[in-house]
This record gives C-alpha cells, structure tokens and sequence, in this order.
C-alpha cells in the first residue's frame, strides 16, 4: 500500500532510499493520516523522550548509509582516511 501511495505521488516506479531508512515512520504516518485526521493538538502531546529516541536511531542508520556509500564511490580513500583516523 505504501509503495503503490509512493508511486502515485511522485511517479516513481522504484521507491526511494529514504523509505529503507524511514520506512518504519513514513509507514506509521501513512495508516494513521489514512484512519484519522489529526489537529494541532494532537500532535503537541508525543512524547519527547520517545521521539529523540527513534530520531537517534534514524541518524544512524542514515550515517552508516553514507559511510557505505562513500566506500562504494572511492574504496581506496575512505580506507585510507579510516587507517589515517585509527593511527
């Protein structure tokens, strides 16, 4: 469902990265907008604690994509900035 929502709105037959990364979120948000419509003060009452906590986890994972991507573009440099920072 959250796929075939994606594609209609952007056109895109293959879903974005950030869906891997989010995709616990954005599919969360896109059942309960679909269920019910929420106001201002719906949105004022989350925990804070809970959500630094998931926004910590979705930082990693979004750093851990960008140390693979670097790995993949330039294997050699980011080996060797890597035995640099060890050293």
């Amino acid at each position: 469902m959250l796929r075939h929502h994606q594609r209609r709105c952007t056109g895109r037959k293959v879903p974005p990265s950030s869906l891997v990364i989010r995709g616990s979120v954005k599919l969360a948000c896109a059942l309960a907008t679909k269920l019910h419509s929420f106001t201002a003060s719906d949105l004022a009452q989350v925990d804070i604690h809970t959500w630094l906590e998931l926004r910590s986890q979705l930082q990693k994972h979004h750093k851990a994509r960008i140390e693979q991507y670097r790995f993949r573009t330039d294997p050699n440099g980011y080996l060797a900035n890597l035995e640099s920072r060890l050293l």
